[in-house]
């Protein structure tokens, strides 16, 4: 059982088609897969409508769920693009978090976790408790991920979301053909943050099919 929901195309910076993202997520025996590519201002018009169409003739894989990654928005416009990126289909939004390795805008954790449409807060880099306690209020899930440097923070994530009670969830956050993680890697990101086996077994296959459940 697997469901990854953060990956990324060509339509962005990955790699792959989606069509192969999906496929190659099919062979590792993912359930589901949401299809995440960064998006602004700028270039929502152009990427959300993209995946929504590639998401129509990939049917024939797995679940396939059109969404984007809200990525180095200034706070005060995120309510904006997140809402033209719902309007145009997207029934995924992941907010790209305050990962220590990039300059993301201070803030805009807060924002993400305040917003009534935003579904995944990524690599929140490291996240205030009060910050993090809004999230859960707010059914925001928050992301231990596999990626490469966001990744230097997942135990600083797990502690401060145990602390308040918020939900984790695991993902890949792919960009190349390799990112892709199995249950069996994703379970031992999720224990390498300091998650124990349960808590991992809830964030790796409990908590993620609930996600999805609630889009219908």
């Amino acid at each position: 059982m697997r469901i990854d929901l953060h990956t990324h195309s060509i339509l962005s910076d990955g790699e792959l088609t989606p069509s192969e993202l999906v496929r190659r997520a099919m062979m590792l025996k993912h359930d589901a897969i949401a299809i995440t590519d960064h998006v602004d201002m700028t270039n929502v018009d152009i990427v959300v409508p993209a995946i929504v169409k590639a998401i129509e003739l990939n049917e024939d894989y797995i679940r396939t769920i059109p969404g984007v990654e809200i990525t180095h928005v200034p706070p005060e416009k995120m309510r904006k693009v997140i809402k033209r990126a719902k309007e145009l289909g997207a029934q995924w939004i992941v907010v790209h978090g305050e990962t220590l390795s990039e300059p993301v805008i201070q803030g805009t954790n807060l924002a993400a976790a305040t917003d009534p449409d935003v579904n995944l807060l990524a690599h929140p880099g490291l996240i205030t408790e009060d910050v993090m306690r809004k999230a859960a209020d707010n059914g925001v899930l928050i992301e231990v991920t596999g990626r490469a440097w966001h990744n230097i923070t997942n135990g600083h994530v797990v502690n401060v979301a145990r602390s308040v009670g918020a939900k984790m969830i695991v993902n890949s956050d792919a960009h190349g053909p390799n990112d892709l993680m199995d249950e069996a890697t994703a379970m031992k990101v999720a224990m390498g943050a300091g998650m124990t086996e349960k808590e991992a077994k809830t964030a790796v296959t409990v908590t993620p099919f609930e996600a999805i459940r609630k889009l219908g």
